[in-house]
């Protein structure tokens, strides 16, 4: 079987990532869609920097020649911003190409949209990364929508955030500290203020709305609050009472029908899914209709955690759409 062709757009630390997980698991992926992945090209913005050797792999910084590629199929989005990002989904995908991402700013904003150019176009759109790295949220939710009905979300949505308020309340550290900390050892951005103040967190948690309840609450409407209003007082005296601040996204459908939404430390106890989440985890406590409280725990971000997704995300959408191609053609 031909090769399916696949480009990658940036090649950052997740962009290396499904690079060296396609490539590492040639056999397995050829086994589950019944052909391998070839990474035909990778988009950057310097041709000069230097970076990891890719043998046989087209280095451009110009979009035009990915979307000159013969035959492309899959395009993996793992670039900063909002643009130029969403422009080249939306390229690729009325190109015929599937579409895996991991911009959660980008995909809180289009996810709409850019769904409902897929499905027109007739290719699919992966976003499991957009939430939560690693771990398996958004797979989780749309299983349980077949049959059953998600009534409410909280969640740990940010591993930086998570860190500091552990670090707080072990070692009595104040939260400069803690960031700084964070940010030596790679959890924090040079700029952590979207994870900080709480934006990163709301933006995921936007997209874990349009997914559960098949819509958004108002933007404008949602409370949010960071993390660096806590003092280290606060913290220290909830831990001797026993309790535990986290920094906690809310959403749940209200009794009038409306879609409710809050970000921000919440003061929690023992009894509370997300008490026992520290360090750098994330954690998703998805409140159900008939099976209960199911949550969901795991890296919320990494190289490797969050490229497997999106390498995962690709192959189920081939699976699929080979699947349908061949229904139709039989029938």
């Amino acid at each position: 079987m031909a090769p399916v062709k696949a480009a990658i757009l940036g090649f950052g630390t997740v962009g290396q990532g499904i690079y060296t997980i396609v490539n590492e698991r040639k056999q397995q992926l050829e086994k589950t869609i019944g052909s391998p992945i070839e990474i035909a090209a990778i988009l950057v913005r310097d041709l000069d920097k230097t970076r990891p050797e890719t043998p046989g792999v087209l280095i451009t910084d110009r979009f035009e020649d990915i979307l000159s590629i013969p035959d492309l199929k899959v395009v993996f989005e793992a670039i900063v911003g909002e643009e130029p990002a969403r422009t080249y989904l939306e390229q690729a995908i009325a190109q015929g190409c599937h579409v895996v991402t991991a911009n959660k700013v980008m995909y809180a904003k289009a996810a709409p949209a850019l769904e409902r150019q897929a499905r027109e176009q007739g290719t699919g759109v992966g976003y499991e990364a957009t939430v939560a790295g690693g771990v398996p949220v958004i797979k989780t939710i749309g299983n349980l929508n077949l049959t059953n009905e998600v009534t409410g979300i909280q969640g740990i949505l940010n591993g930086t955030s998570n860190f500091i308020l552990t670090k707080m309340r072990k070692e009595s550290c104040t939260f400069e500290d803690a960031l700084k900390e964070a940010q030596e050892l790679g959890y924090a951005e040079a700029d952590p203020t979207n994870d900080v103040s709480g934006f990163d967190a709301f933006c995921k948690l936007m997209i874990l709305s349009g997914l559960s309840f098949g819509e958004q609450p108002d933007w404008e409407n949602v409370p949010m609050e960071g993390i660096d209003s806590l003092s280290l007082e606060e913290v220290t005296d909830a831990d001797r009472q026993g309790l535990r601040y986290r920094h906690i996204a809310d959403v749940r459908r209200g009794e009038d029908g409306s879609i409710q939404a809050s970000v921000g430390p919440v003061l929690i106890g023992p009894d509370h899914p997300l008490y026992g989440i520290d360090g750098v985890d994330n954690a998703v406590a998805i409140e159900t209709a008939y099976a209960g409280t199911l949550t969901v725990i795991g890296p919320g971000a990494g190289m490797l955690p969050t490229a497997s997704v999106m390498v995962e995300d690709a192959a189920v959408k081939l699976r699929e759409h080979a699947t349908f191609r061949e229904l139709v053609t039989r029938s």
